[in-house]
């Protein structure tokens, strides 16, 4: 499996709109972080769909490495 790259030391805050879906990026690669720009081609690592209930500012994952994807935990301080 590729290993994802760490875009950022931290997380994103993000507003999110009920209703909506989001394509949060696990490779690292994408322009657009956190979410998907589709520069994970090549890898064998996909976006992971996340679906807005409610209106909402959330901490998306900036190291790749977390374990309650797609929102951050802690885990860049680790790295």
């Amino acid at each position: 499996m590729t290993e994802p790259m760490v875009a950022q030391r931290g997380p994103y805050e993000v507003a999110v709109t009920a209703g909506e879906d989001y394509f949060w990026c696990r490779c690292g690669r994408s322009a657009t972080q956190p979410f998907c720009d589709g520069s994970h081609k090549g890898t064998d690592i996909r976006p992971l769909k996340f679906h807005a209930e409610r209106d909402d500012v959330l901490y998306f994952c900036g190291c790749k490495h977390t374990a309650t994807q797609p929102f951050c935990d802690g885990t860049h301080n680790t790295l």
